[in-house]
């Protein structure tokens, strides 16, 4: 089962966080490109692992339980990463905190209606917030500097990841609340009479 391509691929966006530590800390235009470019490969693996899990009929219990692990994990550290190396502005914090609290949350709830075996599945809307949480990310990981080395000086890379991460912010509250109405449900139903 850890061998399963799809497991293997989630597992490489855990193996890839020590790399983006590194390259983000170097901090050269060249590095920033190359930081970039790793996490948009670590976001095509989650993308392609459910997909290939699902067409290859290798779903697991390891896999549902690793990708949202790699997920938080890539996106924390990246998060801590761009707030860490100032590569956001002081306003951008904000956002910043709004995903890591949703993140924590939803992981709360899951555990705890994982254990009631009630689940609780990805909405669409929660899909739109990854994405736009991703290019986001990828575009502070580039930064100004990053673009310059790609050959589009122009392109005020922190300015568009900046407003991108407050989109991601709207639709992670958004989504967060309906994750807590949703779990809240089932902690207020009355159980079963002993």
């Amino acid at each position: 089962m850890l061998t399963d391509l799809p497991n293997v691929l989630t597992l490489s966006r855990i193996a890839a966080i020590p790399l983006l530590v590194v390259l983000v800390a170097i901090g050269s235009p060249l590095a920033d490109l190359l930081a970039a470019l790793l996490f948009v490969i670590a976001g095509i693996t989650d993308w392609l692992d459910g997909r290939l899990a699902r067409s290859r009929r290798q779903l697991s219990d390891l896999g549902r339980m690793l990708d949202p692990i790699a997920d938080k994990l890539l996106v924390g550290a990246t998060l801590m990463l761009l707030v860490g190396f100032h590569r956001v502005t002081a306003f951008g914090i904000y956002p910043a905190i709004v995903i890591m609290l949703r993140e924590i949350l939803v992981s709360g709830l899951r555990e705890y209606l994982a254990g009631i075996k009630v689940g609780m599945p990805v909405t669409r809307l929660a899909k739109w917030k990854t994405a736009a949480q991703m290019v986001a990310l990828g575009i502070l990981l580039l930064g100004n500097s990053g673009a310059a080395e790609l050959g589009i000086p122009w392109l005020p890379a922190g300015i568009i990841g900046g407003a991108l991460l407050w989109i991601a912010a709207g639709l992670t509250l958004i989504t967060g609340w309906d994750y807590l109405t949703a779990g809240l449900r089932h902690v207020t139903q009355p159980g079963p009479s002993p």
